[in-house]
């Protein structure tokens, strides 16, 4: 077992894999960790980059797609390989600095209450085209009337949560656009922490404003259902005066 496992789902990133990693195993210097590259149907190195890596690092693993399944597939594969109990994702286009990423795990870490299930980051100053800055204002701001999720970017892709928790939520497609909502749903509690953000050093995005549109209403609607079909009952456990103390 380690503290923190980094999940980090690629596709077409062969150029950010070293300077990535590198910087993620700085960022967690202090605590054990490994470090779970999700190679998600890439036609590039950015596979045969990870195992390179992992001769320099020690650390690394490497799952793959063999076709791409999307980030939200990517992740859920990384956490269920996991062995960390806290698990932190960021970004494999290095727009998510790793030196942001003790604000995530150290907080889980150190909850002593065992309520806190997800510390997310929140992007200031994000380094992104004006199209893409206001198609996720707009995406943000329709998410927040309509789920009262409490936070102004859910996509960032700086996040940090348990394990166990994370396993506990119902899987779909694009999920990882919805966690807060999904954990204060299960009635965890859930940390905002502002993050800082940066351009895109090398690569291509694989994500356009409308192809995030397609999925993004039904997503939306989807979620929306299931808080409010929640189980609500929380069970508690009763005893006997004689059993008491047992």
């Amino acid at each position: 077992m380690v503290d923190v496992s980094v999940v980090i789902p690629m596709k077409n990133e062969e150029v950010n894999v070293g300077p990535l990693l590198e910087g993620i195993a700085e960022a967690c210097s202090d605590v054990s960790s490994e470090i779970i590259v999700i190679d998600d149907g890439s036609d590039d190195a950015t596979a045969a980059e990870a195992l390179r890596m992992n001769t320099v690092l020690g650390n690394v693993r490497l799952l793959s797609h063999p076709n791409s399944a999307g980030q939200s597939a990517a992740v859920h594969s990384g956490v269920l390989a996991a062995k960390g109990r806290v698990i932190c994702t960021l970004d494999g286009d290095g727009q998510n600095p790793p030196s942001e990423l003790p604000k995530l795990f150290q907080p889980l870490l150190a909850d002593e209450t065992g309520k806190l299930g997800l510390v997310a980051g929140q992007r200031v100053a994000r380094q992104d085209t004006l199209s893409k800055r206001w198609g996720s204002k707009f995406a943000n701001g329709l998410r927040a009337w309509i789920l009262k999720d409490g936070t102004r970017d859910t996509g960032c892709g700086l996040k940090g949560f348990r394990r166990d928790a994370f396993l506990a939520l119902p899987y779909f497609d694009h999920m990882h656009r919805y966690l807060p909502a999904l954990f204060k749903r299960d009635n965890w509690e859930i940390l905002l922490v502002d993050v800082s953000h940066r351009e895109r050093q090398a690569g291509s995005s694989n994500y356009t404003n409308f192809r995030r549109a397609l999925v993004g209403i039904p997503d939306l609607l989807a979620v929306s259902w299931l808080i409010r079909r929640r189980k609500k009952a929380q069970p508690q456990e009763r005893f006997d005066a004689g059993q008491e103390g047992i």
